[in-house]
């Protein structure tokens, strides 16, 4: 089974460097997670973008997959209520 690269665009890093140590363990572990299974059974894909969204407690992971490639791109982390804000 092949691993997929996790990118990280830069705004994401930011957000995950201001979290809290707890949530950023957390978040950095669904990160670990999506090399393995990119499209592990709680993941929703979002119908407008194609993009796909994975919970972690109060915080939300949206990002792309390219299979060709084996790469997750992950766009954007944040908050519930705020993470679909353009």
């Amino acid at each position: 089974m092949s691993r997929y690269e996790v990118v990280v665009e830069k705004r994401a890093r930011k957000f995950i460097d201001r979290l809290e140590h707890r949530d950023r363990v957390r978040i950095i572990g669904a990160l670990r997670l999506l090399e393995v299974e990119p499209r592990p059974r709680q993941v929703t894909r979002l119908a407008d973008t194609g993009e796909y969204r994975v919970r972690v407690g109060d915080y939300r992971i949206i990002y792309e997959i390219n299979d060709r490639v084996l790469i997750v791109k992950v766009i954007r982390v944040g908050h519930r209520r705020e993470v679909y804000r353009p």
